[in-house]
């Protein structure tokens, strides 16, 4: 029952999406003079509500059949439409209605159909160069209403926020809760080269957000506040995984994933590095990748990708050890060997006293002591475990296995697992409208949760649209914690890979 529901909703949705470039030819001639301008600047609405919020098109009776994107007021363009956000204030690049009314590849993104859509061919209707260049000013103002007004821009201190790094276009994606929306883009990375923002993680009073780059040289912060870049640690080459923020947002520690790896840590506050804290070479951590941590912060827990190994280590005292997590010798290897457990991501229960493993070589979730090193549990879960998030308000933690491919069609791959972590039992498997899922996070405070899709392998289902990095466009989903059920049909488009995600605020 719950495959023929979801087929069935796949179709709607791709009925209102094919039918969502064919609208009628708009009223040509006049010069608009006359009509209601929706809320936007005239020049604006002289274009958006006068060519393109016409009869059966982005009006209010039509917008059902044009994927369901209104155009005829400011306030329901930002409502967005069946693919997610088509106007990011000042981000015209990643603006995709800029795609579908742009003609001249010189400029940019050009998507098809061309909007406003002629039948006939001739393209009477196509806005003009300056046409263009007057939405792509206004978008790279930040879109504001008639009265100067930006959206999302209000009570920047409390907005909830979902944080989505983009790893193949150097961006994070800022997502508003109450919408679903992508609101803004953020421009991260020091160098001309991609970069590849890997990790996001949110500080926990929610005033901040680091980055980690797999190709940079260290970690970025962002101010929640204003989306802006504030301060940069420079920590040197390497491929900058994880990122863990100790209890009490003091230290920001992240992990170099090489066969001679390090485990670095930067003051939060001035993102300054602290060498005494640093376990670098010397073989001492192969392939580090999962960090967490004792509430007291004296002692880590890193992940060895290669072998059956979790690294117990406190540089304070020094103590090092290597945990075997299956109860074999204890081996980290430089090779990727599949029979071994490969332990992933690491998450604390939030009393730290056990702590979860995605083992992605034999798709397993494995439950630890934290104060004896002991195998509490086994429990099998899909192909590929990769990310986990935590609900404070729920006892569950949810997995995402990328590669899962039980019980779904051609153009699907990938599931996330409920799991009460109390009892260890599978709450849901949730086979949704997923391909390659990596990121997830939950919103608590909303009762929400966002699940992104890489999308990365060319037999995943094709973008609704391309964006302007090379590469396949990725997207979210969004899903009711309490039902563990969608909250709609969307399929949220984004850029290329998006990977890692984080809540602002959390309970």
């Amino acid at each position: 029952m719950r495959q023929t529901i979801t087929l069935l909703s796949l179709i709607s949705l791709f009925w209102a999406l094919s039918q969502g470039c064919k609208c009628r030819k708009p009223n040509g001639g006049g010069d608009n003079t006359n009509i209601d301008m929706g809320g936007f600047p005239d020049a604006v609405g002289k274009i958006l509500v006068g060519k393109c919020a016409t009869a059966g098109c982005h009006n209010a009776a039509s917008a059902v059949n044009s994927a369901y994107l209104r155009l005829d007021t400011w306030t329901a363009l930002f409502e967005g439409g069946a693919n997610g956000a088509e106007v990011v204030p000042y981000s015209p690049d990643f603006s995709p209605l800029l795609y579908f009314v742009n003609t001249d590849p010189a400029r940019g993104v050009v998507a098809t159909p061309t909007m406003p859509y002629d039948a006939t061919g001739t393209n009477p209707n196509h806005l003009s160069e300056a046409e263009y260049n007057t939405l792509k000013d206004w978008i790279t103002n930040g879109a504001p209403d008639k009265d100067g007004n930006v959206a999302f821009a209000t009570n920047p201190n409390t907005r909830q926020k979902i944080y989505l790094t983009q790893q193949g276009c150097d961006l994070v994606a800022v997502i508003d809760a109450a919408t679903g929306l992508v609101m803004r883009y953020i421009k991260v990375g020091t160098s001309p080269g991609t970069e590849s923002p890997h990790c996001l993680r949110t500080s926990a009073d929610g005033q901040y957000a680091y980055v980690s780059f797999l190709n940079g040289t260290g970690i970025q912060k962002i101010d929640t506040r204003t989306d802006q870049i504030i301060n940069t640690a420079t920590l040197g080459s390497g491929s900058w995984n994880i990122l863990y923020i100790a209890p009490g947002d003091s230290i920001v520690a992240t992990s170099d994933w090489t066969s001679n790896g390090r485990i670095l840590y930067a003051r939060a506050s001035t993102m300054t590095g602290i060498p005494e804290y640093t376990g670098s070479g010397a073989g001492l951590f192969v392939y580090p990748h999962g960090i967490a941590s004792d509430l007291a912060f004296d002692t880590a827990f890193i992940t060895a990708q290669y072998g059956n190994v979790v690294y117990r280590w406190s540089p304070k005292a020094p103590y090092y050890r290597k945990v075997s997590i299956n109860g074999q010798p204890p081996i980290a290897t430089n090779a990727n060997d599949k029979t071994s457990p490969n332990p992933h991501e690491i998450l604390m229960v939030p009393d730290h006293s056990r702590y979860f493993l995605t083992c992605e070589g034999t798709n397993e979730v494995r439950v630890m002591d934290a104060h004896t090193d002991q195998l509490l549990k086994v429990i099998p879960v899909g192909k590929l475990p990769q990310e986990i998030a935590l609900s404070h308000t729920k006892p569950y933690m949810l997995v995402t296995c990328m590669e899962d491919e039980e019980g779904l069609g051609p153009k699907q791959r990938g599931s996330v697992y409920i799991i009460n972590y109390n009892t260890y039992e599978i709450v849901k498997v949730i086979r949704g409208d997923f391909f390659q899922p990596h990121g997830i996070t939950v919103d608590d405070i909303n009762g929400r949760f966002y699940v992104a899709s890489t999308n990365s392998n060319p037999d995943g289902p094709a973008p609704h649209h391309a964006t302007a990095c090379a590469g396949r466009a990725g997207w979210y989903n969004i899903y009711n914690l309490n039902t563990l059920e969608p909250v709609n049909n969307r399929r949220y488009q984004v850029s290329v890979m998006p990977y890692s995600a984080d809540v602002r605020f959390k309970p």
